[in-house]
């Protein structure tokens, strides 16, 4: 997934601009973006809409973003959107390992309940939202097999922290933010899942937007949360293996597949060894399931 946008589990109009926008996937928000009192209407829209986009012959995928377990409002998240076969479930405030194999049992049980796949909905844990989910960040490997990506948050993670802001004037992120983000990168290549980048919340500014998308992709996320559907298609672009480094990359999987027991080889006039091959299978791999 490159383009993740998140649309209000509460609004019809949006989730269908949502399915409109070319985004890879929805995150159907019934978190944040929905005040306490329109909970419950929330989940039976998000419901219906998941009802219904699923009978199209091409779709984004559907993650849902629930409560956060210490609300206690997953639990009737889960009754409300399950039925409806959700492709993802995403977790805000997670805090470890412990919190999606707890999420995990939740979504077994209510697969078995509405006569689905078992193992069929995956987890996104939002990693970094308060100060603990920092230290859980390894824990997360191995958990459970429903793991499908590790994403952070810094809005929620300024507010844990008393922060006054989370970004400086030039539009990067201070210190502890850099960290939380690297973090994540780590976190997800240790549970061998994508990582994907957070939002950016300034969504008219189209430079800078572009500027954070080009750095996220050079450091190995392989997608992007947006949060307005003008995000999704430099997103999709910038995600997306560009025609030049897909020909560099089958032309080094070609070079080593033709010297088979040779540790480093020359192309170009560069030494090439197994990270490198190691990184050409990836993007082969991103282009591949874009081709799909």
């Amino acid at each position: 997934m490159r383009s993740l946008l998140f649309v209000p589990g509460d609004s019809p109009r949006k989730q269908q601009k949502g399915l409109d926008s070319g985004a890879d996937a929805l995150i159907l928000d019934l978190e944040d973006s929905v005040a306490l009192d329109g909970k419950p209407q929330a989940r039976e829209i998000t419901r219906a809409f998941l009802e219904a986009a699923r009978t199209l012959p091409r779709r984004p995928r559907l993650i849902i973003r629930v409560n956060a377990l210490s609300t206690g409002l997953t639990e009737a998240d889960l009754d409300a959107v399950m039925p409806g076969a959700p492709d993802a479930i995403m977790l805000p405030k997670s805090e470890g390992g412990i919190d999606v194999s707890h999420l995990a049992a939740k979504i077994a049980v209510r697969e078995a309940e509405s006569d689905l796949p078992d193992g069929a909905t995956r987890i996104i844990p939002i990693a970094t939202e308060t100060g603990k989910g920092i230290f859980g960040l390894g824990s997360y490997a191995g958990a459970t097999h429903r793991l499908a990506a590790l994403t952070w948050g810094a809005e929620d993670l300024s507010a844990d922290l008393g922060a006054e802001t989370n970004r400086l004037e030039s539009g990067s992120y201070t210190d502890p933010y850099r960290l939380a983000r690297s973090l994540t990168l780590f976190a997800a290549a240790s549970a061998q899942v994508d990582a994907i980048d957070t939002v950016f919340t300034a969504f008219r500014d189209a430079e800078g937007f572009r500027r954070e998308c080009l750095a996220s992709r050079r450091d190995g996320f392989t997608g992007k949360m947006a949060i307005h559907p003008d995000q999704v298609a430099p997103i999709n672009e910038i995600f997306a293996p560009s025609p030049e480094a897909l020909a560099r990359a089958e032309a080094i999987i070609a070079l080593f597949a033709a010297n088979p027991g040779v540790g480093v080889i020359g192309l170009d006039g560069e030494m090439l060894d197994r990270p490198h091959l190691i990184r050409a299978q990836r993007v082969k791999a991103r282009a591949d399931k874009l081709a799909e």
